[in-house]
């Protein structure tokens, strides 16, 4: 048996516990060596909800949409425009989830008879958000409605502008708002202060989400119209694919109506109905149905590259074409583009890298660099984060004294509270985003002291939150056991991602055959188990960390307990399982 309290830090400093309360699930009679029971209990899931966690359906976990403030308005208005086949656009942000944002409305309205444009901002012109002058410009080419979506609710300049110039905007966003709203048709968003508290339990929704309600919305009321007399209703349910990859690759919790939304629209994009996806997976080199990672890891990067170093359209190009010719040509044109951003990716994160060293005493890692590309600086952050344990802003600087923000945070840590909070006291010309990313505009001169603010600010928590740190394992097998039937059984808890955290094992003794670097700077290891049975696992962006350097070390003869994830290695057309390392702890 493992002696997990016997290891009071592991090679990376970090205390190994089991994760969940073994006491109390054994308390209630539940047959434990359902392995798929002990993973639901664990990430919070109440006895009497095992059942509907096992096999998440929107019909298990959707909300009706009018608990939502200003839902009942913003339908209404848009089935006024479908009736009257007014000219609509949609005005979207320029990531994935403004992307499938827009892409579900512009499908759904297509679908309804209404042939709905769309406005994708220019992320080094025109920023985050709606621009003013873009609203107006919309107006004056006949829109007579404007529907933005992951973005709109901290507008209030432009949506003011647009009053004025007689458009009617309803704002479809889940980002942090003020006390105060922009001015609007209607704004539904789950984050408003004044959300009723059963509409506020849906907070945690990425803008594709409230999207995908506001449709079922429309639909409704349409439908008590009697528009559907001698027509077909849309499916909506064929658009769960875009909600899908919208909620994993904006980092959205995946717990609640999230769960069903991927867990249903990982099923919809296997039945490859949408040729754009389909698309972007052969140009990600996808064989197999999508897994719940290559929403965040493979497409989900690729569309963003459109936003970050190419066309901000591109995106919603590609989720919206019925021209297979022209999904492909756009599939291949972001495949590039993603490879142009990670060589710009690494340039900027080496030199954000050497600026944190010099920041171990602080609770918020702030670096800024000149000519650093605006487009990379989230991906950068994130990486910061991820290897400093601490929230992390990079500000890319421009040749005004402009400087471009992103920042992501980690759990238990408000970041986007924080930065409205900055905002509110005139420290940044503009700033918003939820709690676990934001994203900022500040002038030169008031870096430092935003830094200074946030450190003071978030210290407390980020300490609290560090100190609770710990590896949490989940099960534990001997060598042999880490196979693919255990990553079947372990997936059937899924989908995984924030919030329900991925099944972490513990397996060993073991002991190094082989250990050396592959790519760039990820560790790739043979081990030998007392049970005869070899194992590989990798450590990807591990050689130039402790845990790395004492596995490349082969351990100098020593036995190891290894702690990862377990996973399919599916490469040269095999299937055996893998083990990609967090951790590791040594056994005698």
């Amino acid at each position: 048996m493992l002696p997990i309290n016997q290891i009071p830090l592991s090679i990376t400093g970090q205390k190994w516990c089991w994760r969940g309360d073994r006491a109390r699930a054994n308390g209630d009679g539940l047959h434990l060596d359902d392995l798929t029971t002990q993973l639901l209990l664990a990430r919070g899931c109440p006895p009497e909800e095992l059942e509907r966690h096992r096999n998440p359906t929107i019909r298990g976990f959707m909300p009706d949409p009018s608990i939502f403030r200003d839902m009942d308005e913003a339908a209404a208005r848009i089935a006024d425009a479908v009736g009257k086949g007014e000219k609509v656009t949609v005005y979207g942000d320029y990531d994935v989830d403004g992307a499938t944002s827009a892409a579900l409305l512009i499908r759904l309205l297509r679908a309804l008879g209404l042939e709905a444009g769309y406005y994708i901002p220019d992320r080094l012109m025109e920023g985050y958000g709606p621009s003013g002058e873009a609203l107006v410009k919309l107006a004056e080419s006949g829109s007579s409605l404007i529907v933005t979506v992951d973005c709109g609710a901290q507008a209030f300049d432009a949506l003011a502008m647009a009053k004025q110039a007689g458009v009617d905007v309803i704002v479809v966003d889940h980002h942090k708002c003020a006390s105060q709203l922009p001015e609007s048709v209607a704004l539904v968003n789950p984050n408003r202060l004044d959300e009723s508290d059963e509409g506020a339990g849906h907070g945690h929704m990425a803008a594709v989400g409230v999207a995908f309600l506001l449709g079922a919305a429309i639909v409704r009321e349409l439908r008590n119209r009697g528009y559907f007399e001698g027509r077909a209703e849309p499916r909506l349910m064929e658009l769960l694919d875009l909600v899908a990859l919208g909620t994993v690759a904006d980092v959205a919790q995946l717990r609640g109506i999230n769960r069903a939304f991927v867990s249903q629209g990982l099923r919809i994009m296997g039945q490859r109905q949408n040729i754009g996806l389909v698309a972007l997976a052969q140009a990600s080199r996808l064989t197999r149905d999508p897994l719940c990672s290559d929403l965040g890891f493979a497409l989900g990067p690729r569309i963003n590259a459109g936003g970050r170093v190419g066309k901000s359209d591109l995106g919603v190009r590609l989720l919206t074409t019925t021209d297979p010719e022209e999904a492909r040509a756009i599939a291949a044109e972001l495949d590039r583009l993603n490879e142009e951003r990670r060589a710009i990716e690494a340039a900027v994160q080496e030199q954000a890298e050497q600026l944190a060293e010099s920041q171990s005493n602080r609770a918020i890692v702030q670096v800024t660099g000149t000519g650093w590309h605006p487009g990379v600086i989230g991906i950068v952050a994130g990486r910061l984060k991820e290897k400093l344990k601490r929230p992390a802003i990079v500000i890319a600087l421009d040749e005004d004294g402009t400087g471009k923000g992103s920042g992501r945070s980690i759990s238990g840590v408000d970041l986007g509270a924080a930065v409205l909070a900055a905002k509110d006291t005139g420290l940044l010309a503009a700033g918003g985003g939820h709690a676990m990313a934001a994203g900022l505009t500040v002038m030169q001169g008031r870096i430092e002291e935003l830094h200074e603010f946030l450190d003071q600010r978030l210290s407390a928590d980020v300490t609290h939150a560090s100190a609770e740190r710990s590896l949490l394992l989940d099960a534990l097998t001997a060598p042999r056991g880490v196979n693919p039937d255990l990553v079947r059984q372990l997936d059937e808890g899924g989908p995984y991602g924030v919030g329900w955290p991925s099944p972490r094992i513990a397996t060993g003794p073991v002991r190094i055959v082989k250990a050396d670097i592959v790519g760039s700077n990820h560790v790739r290891l043979v081990v030998s188990g007392s049970d005869g049975a070899r194992l590989k696992a990798v450590g990807f962006r591990q050689a130039d960390t402790p845990l790395g350097q004492a596995l490349l070390g082969g351990g100098n003869g020593r036995m190891l307990w290894l702690a990862g994830r377990a996973k399919i290695d599916d490469w040269g057309g095999g299937r055996s399982a893998e083990l990609h390392l967090d951790d590791a702890a040594w056994a005698d």
